[in-house]
């Protein structure tokens, strides 16, 4: 250690200790931990270790992986019926709505699209998981039949702990895909916290005639799947090292795969509604388009395109706690076949 950095040390813990309080974390006393076991002032800019060359297992920095982290639909729905309606002529799709993104007419030429998602790592790489997070943000503008423009990022990451290398594969990542989809990232924010996460607030252009609202089913409809399912009965099983990689592996391409193709193909053939099955799952996200759209719906489980693995995994009890909480979203509008297994 040099003369400086000694003299940095003492200094912030000086103050520290007149407090307290550690002046970088309120919650601990000075010395810390890391200070009495690593010999390591965090406070004083002094960093741990650099990571490079060791593994660094993201969802093992995560409670809940990628949209199983979401906020409960239930309670979300909640809160949000608690808010003041918006009166503003300008909104085409907006909070009561509850569709995937909104939509705000500027003028007569020019309509917006916008939306933002945030997530927890759902991969342990962290290139691959840029990859991943930007594809899921920018398919709610393609389920409300827009096309994405500009981005911002949303960051958190435990700085003063893993090396900057992770950050940087993370947008990598995902700007390759926004690149890819002619989305220009113009910015955003960053917070230094200990679980990390990583998001994108996207708008995007949409012709208001054309767009795919959930309140546009109709009778006689046919019920599209452009992926198959079961990616929460994957990520659940990997933490709990449950998961085979070949099954991990082919849902990972899938998730990085942009939704533009699908889109485009929807705008082709005119349909009537659309959204992106995400944390609610199947059954949470049509629940929301037949109680808009005031119709019914039939699935029949034997045709359900799942990813390889994930009916093992169910019959064997690799069940993820939110298949509690969509069902209690769900409720009684849903209706199980006395054959379905």
């Amino acid at each position: 250690m040099t003369a400086g950095t000694l003299s940095k040390r003492l200094t912030v813990m000086d103050r520290s200790k007149s407090l307290g309080h550690c002046v970088c974390d309120p919650k601990r006393a000075c010395p810390c931990s890391d200070l009495v076991e690593q010999d390591i002032c965090p406070c004083a800019g002094e960093r741990f270790p650099s990571d490079k060359g060791r593994e660094v297992k993201l969802t093992e920095l995560a409670r809940n992986l990628g949209c199983a982290s979401k906020i409960p639909a239930t309670d979300l729905e909640k809160c949000l019926s608690r808010l003041r309606q918006v009166d503003d002529p300008g909104v085409i799709s907006g909070l009561s709505d509850a569709d995937d993104a909104g939509i705000y007419k500027i003028d007569g030429q020019t309509t917006l699209v916008q939306t933002v998602d945030v997530f927890t790592p759902c991969v342990d790489d962290p290139y691959i998981f840029g990859k991943i997070c930007a594809a899921n943000c920018l398919s709610d503008i393609y389920a409300m039949g827009g096309v994405p423009r500009t981005a911002l990022s949303i960051l958190s990451f435990p700085s003063d702990k893993y090396d900057g290398e992770i950050m940087y594969q993370m947008m990598r990542g995902a700007i390759e895909v926004l690149n890819s989809a002619g989305c220009t990232l113009l910015g955003g924010h960053s917070i230094k916290e200990d679980e990390v996460k990583l998001g994108f607030a996207v708008t995007g252009t949409i012709d208001p005639g054309k767009a795919f609202l959930l309140d546009g089913a109709r009778a006689g409809d046919k019920l599209v799947l452009t992926k198959p399912l079961g990616v929460g009965i994957l990520n659940f099983a990997r933490q709990i090292g449950r998961a085979a990689k070949e099954w991990l592996l082919e849902a990972e391409r899938s998730m990085m795969e942009l939704n533009r193709s699908a889109a485009e193909a929807m705008s082709e053939a005119g349909v009537s509604a659309a959204t992106d099955i995400t944390g609610f799952g199947l059954f949470g996200h049509l629940v929301r388009m037949t109680r808009h759209s005031g119709v019914k719906a039939r699935v029949y489980a034997s045709v359900l395109p799942v990813f390889p693995g994930v009916l093992e995994l169910l019959r064997s009890g690799v069940i993820p706690g939110a298949v509690e909480r969509n069902a209690e979203f769900v409720g009684e509008e849903i209706t199980v076949g006395k054959d379905v297994g």
